[in-house]
């Protein structure tokens, strides 16, 4: 079992990676790989063998004769083109993915601060005025509401009521939202740099036929995830543990295809809840588990939360209700 990479640990890990892969150089620019390395401009951060330096320019500190760069998958073409190097160019994530997966205790808590902060955004849902509002203002309210929580970021706010909550990943539109809608309401955002997401599923004045079911449903393959996600469990077994749950409710082909992600310095990092991904769970990894049902036509329901892999086993940092929330205004 690895230990996470921490403080001037994570320099000497890194060139352990690029010796391993044959990597002379990384250049990054401003994203969570580049944070991870303590870069705080808004510049480049080149990384070679002999040193690591911030600057506007990266070329002058690649190595003479440099034959593979590791660069940020964030790098705009332009900026690829830029390094003007005849140099084989490779992504940067081969070697700092697999460093990223553990977090050390600060990180663990500065996600839960993000988690938390987005948690108590949600749970203000019953104190808004919902009937007659659109999509798009409630989410604008969300977002102010995040922000006075002490996010320092947003990074997505999704609302989405009625039939629209059938479609994974709808942005806010003009749609009213009416009594009788189902609701899905999602919150991403940053704190101290770290990320979480949390979704939550409400009914609006009274729930849809067979919502509730639906809903229960979607906790129950919470709960499994929740189970599964111990040390030494590959991810692609939580995300059996989610599938079998829905699967023996009768919703099998309805639910969505993943049920997680790893969160930390970026919102979508390692490891994937999914059926290709076998990475080992260890102590120190954050997830965020989303089990979802869409019913075309008809409404979705997506609940996430934020959990903690321990050695004694998952501890989660948000926890969706038990019973469907049902917002009277």
């Amino acid at each position: 079992m690895s230990a996470p990479v921490s403080g001037g640990d994570r320099l000497s890990a890194v060139r352990a990676g690029m010796a391993a892969d044959g990597i002379d150089a990384l250049v990054l620019r401003p994203s969570p790989d580049f944070r991870f390395l303590g870069g705080r401009g808004d510049g480049f951060l080149v990384v070679t063998m002999d040193g690591a330096a911030e600057t506007a320019d990266p070329r002058p500190y690649l190595p003479p004769g440099v034959r593979r760069v590791g660069v940020d998958p964030e790098m705009r073409v332009r900026e690829l083109f830029g390094l003007a190097v005849d140099a084989e160019l490779v992504p940067a994530a081969q070697v700092l993915a697999p460093l990223r997966l553990r977090k050390e205790p600060y990180e663990v808590a500065m996600v839960e601060r993000a988690a938390l902060a987005a948690d108590s955004v949600l749970a203000c849902a019953p104190e808004l005025s919902w009937f007659g509002a659109t999509e798009r203002a409630m989410a604008t309210r969300l977002r102010v509401l995040a922000l006075e929580a002490g996010c320092e970021e947003v990074l997505s706010v999704r609302v989405t009521a009625g039939p629209g909550t059938a479609a994974p990943g709808s942005a806010p539109s003009d749609r009213v939202i009416n009594p009788g809608d189902a609701l899905l309401v999602s919150l991403s955002a940053r704190w101290d740099g770290y990320c979480a997401e949390v979704a939550r599923v409400f009914a609006v004045a009274e729930p849809p036929e067979d919502y509730d079911a639906v809903y229960s449903v979607v906790v129950a393959a919470r709960h499994a995830g929740m189970a599964a996600a111990r040390p030494g469990v590959p991810a692609a077994a939580v995300a059996a543990a989610v599938a079998q749950a829905v699967d023996d409710s009768g919703y099998g082909r309805f639910a969505a295809p993943g049920a997680g992600r790893g969160v930390g310095l970026g919102s979508d990092e390692g490891p994937r809840l999914r059926a290709d991904d076998d990475t080992p769970l260890e102590a120190g990894m954050v997830l965020c588990l989303e089990p979802a049902i869409y019913v075309p036509d008809l409404f979705g329901a997506r609940v996430a939360d934020i959990v903690a892999c321990t050695e004694s086993g998952p501890r989660p940092l948000t926890t969706a209700p038990s019973s469907l929330p049902v917002l009277e205004r």
